[in-house]
């Protein structure tokens, strides 16, 4: 027992030694002006590794027998409740307030997974989209291709288009897909490697539902940059995020059709990178206008912690012990006419 403490301590130790300080002080600042008391303990999740949890999603192409039950016996429930407004009977993910994660497995050529390890938060926006059997969708900013596959796990669109403009990530994309996606189904997704600031003005009006999953300053991740030098510039460059998202954003409205959704997301707590961009679109989009999602929040409040005083239209996930979901920023638009 004494030496597993010992390990534990240990392990603990060396990764508070990575947390980077430089990107811990500039977070300090700004979440402590933007979530006030919420902070602290969001901080106090975001700087534990040890604590975080990760979710299950099944993979209804390729069903291991027992693995429900397997998850079940080991602690693990549904993470969605079935009373949610959209939950696709063929979707199924387990959580559980446990820290700590179940086996992952390694791509095989040829072989599908059963299963995939995320943050549970981040199906949010994949539910929040509704995507049904048939619909022309687009992720306009794919990889990894945690959401791409989540999509397929709620139906079949008619088209599906997965764009990734970084060269490796869209290879990262690639594999998630053959990992998880039968051959007969590969033949409706196109995999595409265009900026997507331009698909908009490329293929407009060609898509019913849009996710923007865009690019932003994850904090997590940042938080253990392992190179100071790099945290420093991505914190320079951080203010140019709201401007590149704010385009991307634009583009996927010119490509939704009249009367289509979109969906935007982030994986940070960050203001200027969430509600401001939203409002950004909203005043200078005159064919969009919010949809509200605060029914989804309701029905997912006892597995997920939301930020208080948002819009009806948006949600913002904050990491909390047993639930150290997030962060995740949601927010859902509609367009109402070209």
């Amino acid at each position: 027992f004494s030496l597993s403490l010992k390990l534990e301590k240990k392990a603990k130790g060396k990764l508070q030694k990575q947390i980077c300080q430089v990107v811990l002080d500039h977070f300090e600042k700004q979440y402590t002006a933007e979530l006030g008391d919420a902070w602290s303990s969001v901080r106090e999740v975001l700087t534990s590794p040890w604590c975080w949890q990760h979710a299950v999603l099944l993979n209804r192409f390729s069903l291991s027998p027992g693995l429900e039950s397997s998850l079940a016996e080991q602690g693990y429930h549904p993470a969605f409740p079935a009373a949610l407004p959209y939950l696709p009977a063929a979707f199924r993910c387990y959580s559980s307030a446990a820290p700590g994660r179940f086996p992952a497995q390694k791509h095989q050529p040829g072989r599908l997974k059963d299963y995939y390890l995320l943050n549970a938060a981040s199906l949010l926006p994949v539910l929040a989209l509704e995507v049904q059997d048939g619909e022309d969708v687009l992720d306009l900013c794919a990889a990894p291709g945690g959401k791409s596959v989540a999509i397929l796990q709620c139906a079949c669109p008619g088209h599906f288009h997965c764009n990734e403009y970084d060269d490796l990530r869209s290879r990262w994309l690639e594999q998630t897909i053959e990992s998880f996606i039968p051959d007969p189904l590969i033949n409706l997704i196109k995999v595409s490697k265009l900026d997507g600031r331009q698909i908009g003005h490329l293929q407009p009006e060609s898509y019913d539902k849009v996710l923007v999953d865009a690019p932003c300053s994850n904090d997590r991740s940042w938080l253990f940059s392992a190179d100071p030098q790099q945290a420093v510039l991505r914190l320079m460059q951080r203010k140019e995020l709201s401007s590149l998202q704010f385009q991307l954003l634009r583009s996927a409205v010119q490509a939704l059709r009249p009367g289509g959704t979109l969906v935007y997301s982030t994986c940070t707590l960050s203001k200027a990178e969430n509600s401001h961009v939203i409002s950004l679109i909203l005043n200078s989009c005159r064919e969009v206008m919010p949809v509200d999602i605060s029914g989804m929040a309701r029905g997912v409040s006892q597995e997920f912690t939301f930020l208080s005083g948002t819009q009806h239209h948006e949600l913002l996930v904050l990491p909390e012990k047993g639930r150290a979901w997030g962060p995740m920023y949601v927010a859902k638009l509609k367009k109402v006419s070209s």
